[in-house]
């Protein structure tokens, strides 16, 4: 069968490669063409837009692209008419898949959304459009299936993607001597995967580093982003660079062997639990896109290690929030046992939470199933 599958960001690439994977071992006869990255297109994908062209944040930054936003969702609508495949499947990226799924069951194709769209979150009457315009959704998060039970939706709990990422990653033990960092403890600075909040939130990260003499900071490049990119910001910022370095695309392996980290909001906050590292999850948006979220935003926490705790398991610092002072002072206490102590159980109860190993090839499975189920009742 033809498949047409969207992810637009980092971390819909790495889950789609997997979800690629078992769908070629469910359907030997697969054909996959995708919106996605790196990952996907090793797996068997034929790219057609990397995400590196897709990942807009904040309300002010999409209005400000918004006319290549729209150029893309022509294009899509065009190839996917003129690919015309057996499902479409959408991996998570909501301002656009949202789009993409309502036309898509209007022109009868059938639609399929793996990871959710946070409609817990903020803005939840989305959800009578989601059932009108999508036939089975898959999430990841073991609240949402109550969430929209509520709204006589049944869907697929089908556990976290990132317990089999995170848990298949080697140790790389040579990694300090890989990337040419000293003996000292590390901290990890994990920015985040689009140049608006990296650029946001490394400043701020920064600032930190004379404060802490006796630890290296090692920053995780994103995949998307060239070395140059950061190399500006640091020159910008002019930190001790005899303890400051960059690490292009190994953030698995840096979490490995860090002491404690600084991450941005996003699905960065439960790699680092799911990792074990005490953090401080850290956020700051356009003055404007945070004044609108905020009027929109209906859960107490940002982070998602702390939504599916149910509790703060890691402290937040939000928008003003999120200053040098503050980052200082919460680093501090990560770097002392008793609190790490705390944070490390709390990481324990998370993973209780987040279902069994194998949830994207648990999800291709599944959508094989329906569709073939789909095709007996057409016979």
């Amino acid at each position: 069968m033809k498949y047409y599958i969207i992810a637009g960001e980092a971390s819909g690439d790495l889950h789609g490669s997997n979800l690629i994977k078992g769908l070629r071992d469910a359907d030997p006869e697969a054909d996959c063409r995708i919106w996605g990255g790196d990952l996907m297109a090793a797996a068997g994908g034929q790219l057609v837009k990397h995400y590196r062209e897709l990942a807009f944040m904040g309300f002010v930054e999409v209005l400000m692209n918004l006319r290549t936003i729209l150029g893309n969702m022509k294009f899509c609508k065009q190839d996917i008419l003129s690919y015309q495949p057996d499902a479409l499947i959408l991996i998570d990226y909501p301002g656009f898949n949202l789009r993409i799924a309502k036309w898509a069951k209007a022109e009868g194709f059938k639609v399929y959304y793996y990871i959710s769209p946070q409609l817990w979150a903020w803005h939840s009457s989305r959800v009578h459009g989601i059932k009108a315009s999508v036939d089975r959704l898959f999430v990841i998060l073991p609240f949402e299936q109550e969430f929209y039970r509520q709204y006589d939706y049944e869907v697929d709990f089908v556990g976290h993607p990132l317990m089999d990422v995170v848990d298949e990653r080697p140790a790389r033990e040579n990694f300090r001597e890989e990337n040419e960092l000293g003996a000292q403890p590390i901290i990890a600075l994990l920015p985040g995967s689009r140049k608006q909040e990296i650029e946001r939130m490394l400043e701020v990260m920064l600032e930190v580093v004379p404060d802490f003499p006796e630890h290296q900071f090692v920053i995780a490049g994103a995949p998307a982003q060239p070395e140059s990119f950061y190399r500006q910001i640091l020159d910008k910022a002019r930190p001790d660079m005899a303890r400051v370095k960059l690490v292009d695309n190994q953030a698995y392996a840096l979490l490995r062997h860090a002491e404690a980290a600084l991450v941005t909001s996003g699905t960065a906050t439960l790699e680092t639990a799911l990792f074990g590292v005490p953090q401080v999850v850290c956020y700051r948006g356009g003055h404007l896109s945070y004044l609108i979220a905020r009027r929109l935003i209906d859960v107490e926490f940002i982070a998602l290690a702390n939504l599916i705790a149910g509790k703060e398991v890691v402290k937040e610092l939000i928008q003003q929030e999120c200053n040098a002072r503050n980052l200082k002072a919460e680093l501090k206490k990560l770097l002392q046992p008793e609190h790490r102590q705390r944070i490390v159980e709390g990481y324990r109860l998370i993973r209780e939470r987040m279902g069994k190993r194998g949830a994207s090839r648990r999800t291709a499975e599944l959508i094989v199933g329906y569709l073939r189920e789909s095709e007996k009742v057409r016979e």
